[in-house]
Parts: structure tokens; sequence; C-alpha cells
């Protein structure tokens, strides 16, 4: 259990992290740290297209069966209809009561009495906007009644009031529908009390409002100002009820119906709302709800009219919702999922499911479609017309995220054809095992919120395709919608492209563990309506979806009564399809064993079955015989995560460890402008919040313009599916990690490549290997070059077709075998020049000039340089800064303590050799007894300067070293880096795994990885030589002795340790030119476990060799 952060019970002990949940805080030093700006946001326009209204319905209007609220209905308990969830939304329909103990699920004793609208002669015809419908004028706070001090409704636990069950979401129908999209009015109030609502009142003047762009939020626009929290509350954390300080947005919107739009029942759907929302239409109140990401619909049918229709939607930004959505992201306040209208003829759907179960023993699927009302579905490829609630069992392709095979269908009702896609699966925990079709699925996944720097959680559809084709591209194969449900049309791309989905419910109160869990809404009756109405509408919404293949409960909300009473309804719901929920170490309610950032060490105890026992001896046999899954690790935050390779050989050694979800997929930089004009993403503290925790809210692996960072290159290559490494002598070992797929989708070619220069290349032959299969494939004869020069087999798996989410010819894995090591160079025959003395107080040694008293080289063949000076301090990481929960002292808090950010130089001789030039010094903090003793060993050869620097330490180190090299002081004109070694990107000891040898080049200002927050970056691995230029091709080339890390950028690692953002960082007039012999490596402390020991540069003796000269 951690201070000032307490778990449950049965927390368990580990990397500072309460096993409820991650336990996320500001990080230490960050928080409170202002932007110097306090501009607003951009305003962009929306990313939203206009839709036109849908086309006309060929089916006749008629009327339709509607259940309106009706009287109080009594349950097998005895209780009210209204003790468990609203009385119409569980009308007619099984839920679970969490008044008993245990919960159980209980039907309605009476039938529902369906109630037609009068009816005299045919439907009644719109009236028109000068037949306005009477106008209501409630009292401003809607207080419900039923207690001796009723509460306002945005106070209220109970979810919603008015709206119509929830239903499964289909994309398209032959019934009309208009969006709603576009430019409101606007106003915003501070306070949610006192305000009238005469302004829903069709014609109440709103002339002097704002327009403001739905969806959208309004504090995106100008209008207040966006806030971040990791865990804590924004308010007094009283609940139900919130501060009078609670800003209210009023929304208004007229629109006309579009031509031929029927008389009738229609639908008002509203796909998400933060967090709780009032409706009228044409003055009339519909309705209020809660629950941000759901969705919720009201029937307006009988208020609409053909012209002038004025919807009115009062939103707070707190309400008790806010309470169940503590979930480490921007509290985005508005109206930011699309606003719809809904023509439903009678006989239209009003709800369906689709079974589609695949029996992989026999290649069957069986289709059944429950439909209400009854009608038929026709699969055409599958020969299938059913009427619904029939079975037919047919011989079919099954659905799989690697084949993603998808049938067209339609679902016909008298008055309604609606399309579908059906995919067979089945989904199953057996044996220990989670399995979809028979088959051991290993996830390897991200968390992925919605988020987007302009638009917050108002995503277009653009973006979230563009999402998931970078997750495919990068081999994710599967997606956690952390902690919500997403839009519903992101599902409908996982279903299309091929991703398995962990859909997550609406809910997290990670705030209260920091008041042991009191008042905890997940174990107080009176809020198991409110956790029963999100998980029916998230189940409801999105059960015909064949990439949905487990529930999640929520996130980090300890355990409760609330929580088995889900639990207990979706079950009976959807059987289907198995939970998880990684808040209840005894897994009561799930069936899946769920972990966040358990370490290397905790992993592999679990992949034997040999964790940490349970108190209850039942408990802990049954959680022993569950699979296993990380549904957060590595987490993502700046440069990093390290460790990720180790973590995926776990996966992959044991059966019961199915792989994980990385927190996360994108950072949350909010986009924002300083005064002078300047772009940057800002992050918690950058809008003058009081409450907020920095920076923590950016730890993904792509940047917030979904720029893939150095982290996603990482994670590509470390979960490839297809494994490609030495094997057999002139011989390339291939292995198909996929879980369905063979490998005859790819194609695999070779080259043959020395010093980066390619000398041959083709395709190469691989029979289609089926998953889980092997096989040694021989490499052609090696081609004729010149010899000495390091040679290396490059081999590649390629898509060998187009496919919806590549072309072909795109990278799916590569591999690299050494073919001829390099020869080394030849030890000159005599001694070198001798140092002298020249003008100016200077030692000249071949091509380089010294500084006669320091020994610093100044100049090398005539160009000025500064250094290279011994360099140990680099600008700390997010993941080298840590949380500040975990345990034992953080390696940035000891860096700063040992005074490596300030080292000072003390030269102690400088030594004219025979042939050498030798300087000695000693390298040490004030205030501190450590100490490095560096010599620097020059010698010349020619037009060369060889470089031995030797390092000794001095007293007793408490703590690893960040970086061990020399630094130099460069002309600003070099412009481009070209250079032997590891990329194209940066990488570190613990994030090598993407680095391919090869001969890059690209320009110096590229070599940087822009992460929110400025920090170390940039490092190339295994780099041979280095070759730095101006545009004229002349510049400074080094050489290892074998090989180094370098690093070049404009400005110093004490002014990147700075800067807060990337508009802090000024380019100077130099290069700084970082030459190291070892790195730190990075781990993930930033929420996770740190820098694994074979990864940490402990401090002790080093030698290392580098070899300097000018290129003309």
């Amino acid at each position: 259990m951690l201070p000032g952060c307490p778990g449950t019970a049965d927390s368990h002990a580990g990397y500072g992290r309460s096993r409820s949940g991650r336990c996320r805080r500001a990080r230490n030093g960050r928080v409170g740290r202002a932007s110097r700006t306090r501009n607003g946001p951009v305003g962009p326009a929306s990313p939203y297209p206009q839709q036109a209204a849908g086309p006309a319905s060929p089916h006749r209007n008629r009327p339709a069966a509607l259940i309106p609220p009706g009287p109080v209905r009594r349950h097998e308990c005895g209780r009210s209809g209204q003790c468990t969830a609203l009385h119409e939304h569980f009308t007619g329909q099984s839920f679970v009561c969490g008044r008993g103990a245990p919960p159980r699920v209980v039907r309605w004793r009476d039938p529902p009495r369906p109630c037609r609208a009068p009816q005299r002669g045919g439907p009644l015809p719109l009236p028109d906007a000068e037949h306005a419908g009477p106008r209501s004028a409630p009292d401003a706070e809607h207080p419900v009644s039923g207690s001796p001090h009723p509460l306002p409704y945005y106070e209220d636990p109970s979810p919603s009031s008015g709206c119509r069950p929830p239903r499964a979401w289909y994309a398209r129908s032959d019934a009309r529908r208009m969006s709603l999209h576009g430019a409101w009015r606007f106003r915003l109030s501070p306070t949610a009390r006192g305000a009238d609502t005469t302004f829903a009142r069709p014609d109440f003047d709103d002339a002097d409002w704002d327009d403001l762009r739905v969806p959208g939020h309004w504090v995106l626009a100008g209008h207040g100002a966006p806030v971040y929290t990791n865990t804590r509350y924004p308010f007094p954390v009283d609940p139900p009820h919130l501060p009078d300080e609670n800003p209210t947005g009023d929304h208004r919107h007229a629109f006309d119906l579009p031509a031929g739009w029927e008389p009738g029942p229609a639908l008002l759907r509203f796909e998400g709302v933060e967090s709780c929302a009032r409706v009228w239409l044409n003055g009339q109140e519909v309705g209020h709800f809660k629950g941000s990401r759901l969705p919720h619909e009201f029937e307006v049918g009988h208020l609409l009219r053909a012209r002038r229709n004025v919807l009115a939607v009062r939103v707070h930004q707190w309400s008790s919702g806010s309470y169940l959505e503590d979930q480490d992201q921007w509290w985005l306040p508005g109206v930011f999922r699309e606003v719809t209208l809904h023509h439903r003829p009678a006989g239209s759907v009003a709800d369906h499911f689709v079974h589609a179960s695949y029996d992989h023993r026999t290649g069957l699927g069986t289709l059944r479609v429950e439909c209400d009302p009854a009608g038929r579905v026709t699969v055409a490829e599958l020969g299938l017309d059913l009427a619904t609630g029939q079975s037919a069992t047919v011989p079919v392709t099954p659905w799989t995220a690697e084949t993603p095979r998808l049938y067209d269908a339609e679902l016909r009702t008298p008055g309604e054809r609606v399309p579908l896609r059906v995919g067979f699966r089945t989904v199953r925990v057996q044996d220990g095992l989670l399995t979809v079709n028979g088959r051991r699925v290993l996830f390897r996944g991200v968390n992925r919120h919605e988020f987007d720097p302009r638009y917050g959680r108002a995503l277009g559809p653009e973006a979230m395709r563009r999402d998931l084709l970078l997750m495919k591209r990068h081999n994710v194969n599967a997606v956690r919608t952390s902690h919500y449900p997403p839009h519903p049309a992101f599902l409908d791309l996982c279903d299309e492209l091929g991703l398995w989905v962990v859909e997550e419910c609406d809910l997290e109160t990670h705030g209260f563990g920091q008041q042991e869990w009191r008042g905890n809404p997940v174990d107080d009756d009176a809020w198991t309506p409110a956790l029963l109405d999100r998980a029916r509408r998230m189940v409801e919404r999105d059960k015909n979806h064949p990439s949905v293949i487990m529930w999640s409960l929520g996130n980090e909300c300890g355990t409760g009564r609330g929580l088995s009473a889900m639990a207990a309804w979706m079950r009976e719901r959807d059987p289907s399809r198995p939970l998880h929920y990684e808040g209840d170490p005894s897994c009561a309610d799930t069936d899946v064993y769920s972990r966040m950032y358990a370490d290397h060490a905790e992993v592999a105890r679990i992949g034997r079955r040999e964790e940490e026992p349970l108190a209850d001896p039942a408990a802990d046999a049954r959680r022993r015989q569950l699979p296993f899954l990380l549904c957060e690790y590595a987490h993502a935050m700046g440069n990093g995560p390290g460790g990720l390779s180790e973590y995926q050989r776990l996966f992959e050694t044991y059966e019961r460890c199915q792989g994980g979800f990385v927190w996360e997929w994108i950072d949350h930089g909010l986009r924002k402008r300083t005064p002078y004009g300047e772009t940057f993403f800002a992050y918690g503290g950058d809008f003058g919040e009081e409450l907020h925790d920095g920076n923590f809210v950016c730890d993904g692996l792509v940047l917030p313009d979904r720029v893939p960072s150095p982290g996603l290159a990482e994670f590509k290559k470390v979960v490839e599916p297809v494994r490609i490494g030495a094997g057999l002598p002139r011989a390339v070992r291939i292995g198909n990690l996929h879980d369905f797929a063979d490998l005859s989708h790819l194609a695999f070619r070779w080259s043959y490549e020395a010093e980066g220069d390619v000398l041959a290349e083709g395709p190469l032959t691989v029979p289609p290997l089926a998953p889980g299969a092997s096989a040694e494939v021989a490499l052609p004869p090696k081609p004729a070059g010149r010899r000495g020069r390091e040679a290396l087999w490059t081999v590649r798996a390629l898509l060998a077709a187009d496919t919806p989410w590549a072309a072909a010819d795109h990278e799916v894995a590569w591999g690299q075998l050494p073919a001829a090591p390099a020869t080394p160079p030849p030890v000159p025959r005599s001694a070198g020049p001798r140092p002298r003395h020249g003008e100016g107080n200077l030692i000249l040694l071949g091509p380089g000039a010294f500084d006669a008293t320091t020994g610093v080289l100044r100049y090398l063949d005539g160009v000025q340089l500064e250094g290279p000076r011994l360099d140990v301090w680099r600008a700390p990481t997010d993941n080298d800064e840590g949380a500040p929960w975990q345990p034992g002292p953080r390696p940035a808090e000891q860096w700063r303590r040992v005074g490596l950010h300030r080292m000072r130089h003390r030269v102690a001789t400088v030594e004219c050799g025979r042939d050498t030039l030798t300087v000695r010094t000693r390298v040490a903090s004030a205030g501190s007894g450590l100490a490095l003793d560096a010599d620097y060993r020059w010698s010349a050869d020619g037009g060369r300067l060889r470089l031995e620097v030797s390092v000794r330490p001095y007293g007793d180190w408490p703590c690893p070293l960040p970086r061990l090299g020399v630094r130099m002081g460069l002309c600003g004109s070099l412009m481009t880096a070209r250079w032997y070694g590891g990329g194209p990107g940066e990488a570190y000891p613990d994030t090598r795994a993407a680095a391919r040898t090869g001969l890059w080049s690209m320009p110096v200002d590229a070599l940087q990885t822009p992460y929110v927050r400025p920090q170390e970056n940039g490092a190339r691995i295994g780099t041979r030589w280095v070759e730095l230029a101006r545009s004229d091709g002349s510049g400074l080339r080094v050489e290892g002795e074998p090989e180094f890390w370098f690093t070049a950028r404009r400005w110093t690692s004490e002014q990147l340790d700075a800067a807060r953002h990337t508009t802090d960082l000024t380019p100077g007039d130099r290069v700084w030119l970082h030459l190291d012999h070892a790195q730190h490596g990075i781990g993930s402390l930033s929420c996770g476990p740190g820098v694994l020991p074979e990864y940490a540069l402990t401090v002790a003796p080093a030698r290392f060799v580098l070899v300097l000269r000018t290129v003309r």
C-alpha cells in the first residue's frame, strides 16, 4: 500500500502502484510550473463534415408503440422500480437488483403496457413554427423530489430522466436521419444555481450570445479553460454534491426539417455530452442525463415542427456523474459527439442482437439475430434468409483481428432496412487461457483515450481512421478503450480493419483512493442505478461488434457491491464475452487476472503461477487458473518506454501471459500559442489551474499531432509477428508469431550491405508457415565486393498485396544478420608527430591546436571548436524523474543530489610526450567528495586526431551515471548529419530493438524528438562514424574504435533541462555534439518499473577511443 495512496485491504505491494489501479500523481518538481503564457488555445473549425439528411423511407409512416414513463413498478425484492434503475430504462427487461446481498438478477412482476399516441384519421401533421407548443419555464435547479432535502438533478446520483432504453448502434439504414452539427448559439454561466430556463423558449432572443461549433468543447473555444488532473477531483470530494462554482453552458440550435420528413415518432440522440445535460425541444422539456461517453435518446416526434425547431441544451461541467469519471485526462465539458434526429417509422428496428458464433472444430458458423420487432435477415453470400429468432449453421470463414472477415447482411422489419456486417467468432476462457476460435491470443495492445490537440474529445472520422491505420502499420493488434466506450464509429473501423477490443465502461472513481475509499460510489447502493445504467448503455450500444471480445467493468474504482451488480447484469445479458476488471485482486467478478505495471520479475512469477497467494485459498486457487494480461504496462511518458523487449519475451515464454496494453496511445497536449504566435502543446498548469498534475497527461506512443514517437517504432519492432534471426550457417531462421494467419500474405526480400551500401538484393522464398511454425531458409551466395568493410544481411517481410490498412510492400518485420566483420585499421608503423608549442599559448599536434593551460582542443585543421570535455549529465527524462510514489530515490533526484548537473573541471597536468599530449583532470561538483578522474591522451596520424579517454571513479558512488562521454561545441553552420550505425531514430540501451544498422542522413534539427516536455532525446546507437557537414560538404568526421553513441543539437543539456515547453528552446550559434561511450537506460519509472540492472550505467573504470578529422 502506498504512502498517501491507500489501496484496498487486498492491495499488493509493488512498484509504487496501488494494485487497485494506476496510482497516478503529479511528477515531483513539475506540479505548479505553469507556462509563461496564458493565451487561450487555438480555435479551429470543427473536424466534422456537415451531413445531409438521410433518404426518405420507402415504408409509409404508421403510429408506433411507445412506452412512456409510467407508474413505479415493484421488484421481487419488494422495493420500487427505482431502487436500482430508472423505470424507463428497465421496463420489461432483466436487471440486477443491488439492494440485496448478494446481488441477483430479477424481473419485473408485471409486463410493460405499451401506449399508443391518440390517432384520429391518420398521422397528425407537423406544426409550423408559428404554431408553437406550450412553453415551459421550470425551476432552475429542477430538484428531484422524494427526500426531505431534494437534490438538484445534476447532483442526484440517478443517471437520467426521460431517456429511451439503450439500443444497438448502427451507422445507417433507410430510415431518415439528420445531423444537427454546426454553429449553435452559446452562453456560459459561472454557476449552475440561480440560472433561469427562459432561454429554452423558442422566441428567446439569443442575439447577444456567441456561436459555438458542435460537436466541441466550450473550454477549447475561448469560454473558460480546460483542467487536467490525474486522480484528484478538481472539486471538493463531497458526493454527490458539487460546489456552486460549476460552469454551465446554455446551448440553442434552430433547425428546419428536411423536405419530405414524415410525421410520427422520432428520436433525438446525443452520442456524448460532458458531464450532465438537460434538454428542451420547442420549449418542452424532454429530460436530462449523465454519463459523458454514452448515448442517450429522447422521443421527440410529437414536438417536431416543419420549420424552426429550437433545441435547447443546458450542460453542467460538474455533476454527480463527474464522481464516476475521474479518468486521468482533461476535464472538457460540452456537447462533444454528434447530435442527430432519427425518424422512426412504424415497425422500425427498436433493437437487435446479432449472435454469430464459430466452431473451430467443424469450421461452421451459427447465426441468430434477435430483433424487436420481428423481421428477416439475409446473408446473400451464405445463401441465408432467416426469420429473426431463428438460427442457421453453415460453413464460414471466421473473423479474427488478423483475418477480419465480415459478411454483408441485411436486417428487414416492416418499417426499416438495416445493413449489417457479421463476423463469426467465439471467445472463451478455457484451460486457463483466453481463446478466440479455439486458439490462444497474444495481445500486442495499447490503451487509447480519445484525443485531438485542437478538438479535445470531439474526434472526427479521419482522426479515428488515422489512429487505426497507424496502429495496424505498427503491429498493434488490440485496443483497450481507456476508460470509456469510444465513439461507435471507431468500433466499426476495428471490425473492418481487424483489432481486438477490450471495451471499458465509462467508470473510474480513483480519487476516492486518497481517502481510503470512504464514500466510494461503487460500494454505495444509492449509486448502483447509475453504475448499471452505464454498463447497460455500453453493452447494448456495442453488442454487435465482433471486434469487442471483452467487456471491462471500469478502471481503478476499488471494489464494491455496485461492480458485482454490473458484472452479474453483463453476464446475464451477454454470456458470450468474458469480463475484465483490474481493480479487484481476488478476480471475484472477472474472467481474467489483470495487473498494471507489474515488473518483469513479477510477470515471470505469474507466468509460472507462483504469484503471491490471496488470503482466501479458494479465491487463490481460482485466480491461479485464470489467464493473465497487463491491462497497462510500459508507461510511454516522454522518452521511452524501456524494457519492452524483455516484457515481450515473457509473453512469448509463458502461455498464461497473454500480452498487454501499453499506456498509452497519444500524448494529450493541447495546442496553444505564445504571445509571439509560436505554437506549442500545453499540459496541466498551462491554463492557470489551481490544482493540476503537470505533464503526466503526455504519456503516449504518438505525439499530440499523431506523429509517431521513437517509442512506437520500438514497439513495432518488439512485437512484430514474424521473427527473423540467425539460423544455420548461410541461412536465416523465419518464425511465424501470428495467432491465426500463415505467411502467405507476406513477401520476403534480402539485401547484402557493406557499410550501408547495398551490393545486392532480391526476393527470398519462404514457405507459408502456419502460426507458431518456423523454418531455416537458405541465403544466396555472398556477392563480390570490396573486402574489409563490415557486411550485413538484411531480411524484410513485406505485404505481398494491398490491404485496407497499408499498401503492398509495407514492411511488417525485419532482421539483420552479420555477414562479415570490419577489418581493424592498421597500426601505424612509426610514431606520430611530436606535440610542439605554437603562438598564442597553443600546443600543436598534427591537425589539432590545444590550449596550453587547459589542454582543451581549440582548432582542428583551422576550424574552431570547444572541447571535447568529459560529460556525465543529461536532461532528465520523465522516466528519470520517476513518479513521487515510487519506492526509493529516483534517478534524477539522485543525480541532482550528487551534483551531476553542475560538474566542474580541474586540470591537474598537461603533459607533452614523444608523440602524445596527455591531459589529466578531475571532474566533481561543489559540496561533494565524489569525483571522476579523466585522462585525455591525444595522438596524431596524418590528418587524424586520436583521443583515448580513461575514466576512474573516486569515492563511493550511490547511483548510476546518466551518460559517460565527451561533449563538444561546433560551428552552427553544420547543418547535416550523416552516419553509419543504428538508425534512423533515437535509441538507448533498453530501447534499441528498432535501431537498424545502416547508412543514414538527416538535418541536425531532425535528429531531435520534440517531446511535449523537453528532455534527453536524439541519441543514435552503435555509431561507427558520423559526419556533420555544411551545405558545401565540409565539416567534421568522428570515428569510433569500435563504436559510440552520438547526439547533436543546437542547445545544451542544461538549456534542455530548464525548458518546460518546446518554445522555451532557442537555437544558439553552436551545435553541441555528444560522443558517448555509454548511456543509462530509460525504463518506465514515470509510472512503472525502473531500468533493469543490465541497462544501468554503473560507475566503474572505463576507457574509450574516438578519432577526429575534418571533411573537405
